[in-house]
């Protein structure tokens, strides 16, 4: 039951968006056991990936739980869609008897928002129905790669630590591995029937938690058919009689049509996260490595369709078509979107139902859609495939029984899936404190908006899904794009595979941001991203595909 909240969904910080449109620009941290293709110290032991039979021994056995069919199941790689009214009084319990026995744990995580205070009324309910007694050290998910590096570097670490992606680079990334525990014991085979809502969660969103061999990582899945989306204002296509553009061409001619500087209303943001997927470029960090028709093993930036969407963004930049704010880079592009000064935006899924819920009351009229991905010159897409899992929990070494079994049994409390009065609670907190029932349907007070967001969430979760029950006109929209979109999916050769590469190379992709960034805009020449590319290759890039082609040799192709 996804909360009727704005607030409910991080903020639309970089990279927030880039966990769920699976669009990392980080090394993803994995496991071995050692591989051949990358043996040797320590240090190495942490390197390459666990995949196979290696992979499936450490896995928790799958159980399915489904107390509500969804209305429209997953399908092309999409999340379950839920558009029809539960019957609150008869939510059904996932977990009958509390698996927490009240043993103090401290829990760090990235939070986008104001926290609210330790001792709330949603903290309590949520330790009075868990059995846990959680104190929470939520710190600020912008900058949460700063705390997160300097925590594992220090003696003092947290119980449990939530880990997203994209902050596994450096250090941070070796650091998982020697910090956090192996949960085999508790969680391996059919030992996870213990927490049936964790062994509910998909088989490979479990193979993305394995670090350093051993399976450390609590994850948050991921539908394989999660794309960053063009939204657009489609109250005002149809007003103005807009067609939604399906090539390139006709969306910088629509891009023209609609932007008058004088009425300060421009046509877009910066699109570049679009054009990377009307190109078909691959994802950043180990998604971007896959194996081409012709066997050749290629990274994301050597492909010429990784250029192509630069010059076609950039020609968006040069028209003018795009808010000058946003090529400045300042404010929030999803508020100039609600507030009618630029007509289409990219974002993550959240923003759909949020922008719908926030808009709701002041601007009634409001309507948005997402237009469909296209290929340059009109043809079907060629998207890949997001990884089954980018967010993990994990529990540091050294932790007694007693703090595991309590921080496994939050997870568990956490992963609830939809239908149950677990789900429900951690979504909207306490009916009376935190949301009142119209029509049904849950509806969340400014105390509820306080207070329930991003904590409990990022414990675990379980098989994606969108429910909005004041709003499941939007789950069904977001689903039907995901099918729609899934259609045209391709999995890379590194697909599934939780991938740790080497140190010396971990930051050889790191520049490509800023210059992505600065050239678009007219401050670089495409010449200066021709020499980038052969730089990376010079400086460690050939070096890494070699390493990459021992490791899929050995390991098999994702796809």
């Amino acid at each position: 039951m996804t909360p009727n909240s704005p607030s409910a969904a991080p903020a639309p910080s970089r990279r927030s968006f880039l966990a769920s449109s699976a669009l990392a620009a980080a090394v993803v941290a994995g496991g071995a056991p050692l591989l051949t293709a990358c043996g040797g110290t320590d240090s190495k032991d942490r390197e390459g990936t666990t995949s196979g039979k290696a992979a499936d021994k450490l896995l928790p056995t799958f159980v399915a739980s489904e107390f509500a069919a969804p209305d429209l199941p997953s399908k092309n790689g999409s999340a379950a869609g839920y558009t029809g009214k539960v019957e609150l009084a008869s939510l059904a319990a996932s977990v009958p008897e509390k698996l927490g026995t009240g043993t103090p744990i401290k829990i760090m995580s990235p939070f986008w928002g104001s926290p609210p205070k330790g001792d709330c009324a949603y903290y309590k309910a949520l330790d009075a129905a868990a059995g846990t007694k959680v104190t929470w050290q939520n710190q600020d998910g912008n900058t949460y790669g700063q705390k997160l590096g300097a925590i594992l570097a220090s003696s003092s670490i947290p119980d449990m630590v939530v880990v997203p992606s994209w902050e596994l680079v450096g250090k941070i990334s070796s650091a998982v591995t020697a910090k956090f525990m192996d949960l085999g014991p508790y969680l391996a085979g059919d030992k996870v029937k213990k927490y049936p809502n964790l062994a509910a969660i998909p088989s490979d969103s479990w193979r993305m938690g394995i670090f350093g061999g051993a399976l450390r990582g609590i994850p948050m899945p991921t539908a394989a058919a999660t794309f960053n989306i063009p939204y657009y204002r489609k109250d005002v296509f149809d007003k103005k009689g807009y067609e939604v553009p399906t090539s390139t061409d006709t969306f910088l001619s629509w891009a023209k049509e609609a932007t008058s500087a004088k009425a300060k209303v421009y046509a877009c943001g910066d699109m570049s996260w679009t054009a990377f997927n009307i190109f078909g470029v691959r994802p950043s960090g180990t998604l971007g490595w896959h194996i081409e028709d012709d066997g050749k093993l290629t990274y994301r930036i050597e492909q010429p369709a990784y250029l192509e969407a630069l010059e076609w963004t950039r020609k968006l930049f040069d028209a003018g078509v795009v808010h000058p704010d946003d090529k400045a880079r300042s404010g929030d592009a999803g508020q100039r979107f609600g507030a009618g000064q630029i007509l289409m935006y990219n974002n993550d899924t959240s923003h759909w139902y949020a922008k719908t819920a926030e808009q709701a009351a002041s601007n009634p009229g409001f309507a948005m859609d997402a237009m469909d991905l296209f290929g340059p010159d009109g043809g079907a897409p060629r998207l890949w495939a997001s990884q089954p899992a980018g967010i993990w929990s994990l529990i540091r070494k050294g932790a007694s029984k007693e703090v595991v079994e309590n921080a496994l049994a939050a997870a568990n409390f956490a992963a609830a899936p939809y239908g149950t009065k677990e789900r429900m609670l951690v979504d909207y907190g306490t009916e009376g404190t935190h949301y009142t029932v119209k029509d049904g349907v849950p509806v969340k007070n400014d105390r509820g908006n306080q207070e329930v967001i991003n904590a409990w969430v990022m414990l675990a979760a379980p098989a994606p899904y969108f429910a909005h029950p004041d709003y499941p006109d939007v789950a069904r929209k977001q689903v039907e794009w995901e099918q729609r979109m899934g259609a045209h999916m391709r999995k890379t050769s590194t697909y599934g595979m939780n991938i740790v590469e080497p140190t010396r190379w971990a930051n050889l992709s790191s520049q490509f941001e800023q210059l992505e960034i600065d050239y678009v805009r007219g401050n670089k020449k495409l010449s200066d991203v021709q020499q980038a590319v052969s730089t990376w290759k010079s400086s460690g890039g050939d070096k890494l595909r070699d390493w990459y082609k021992k490791l899929i040799d050995e390991n098999g192709s994702g796809h």
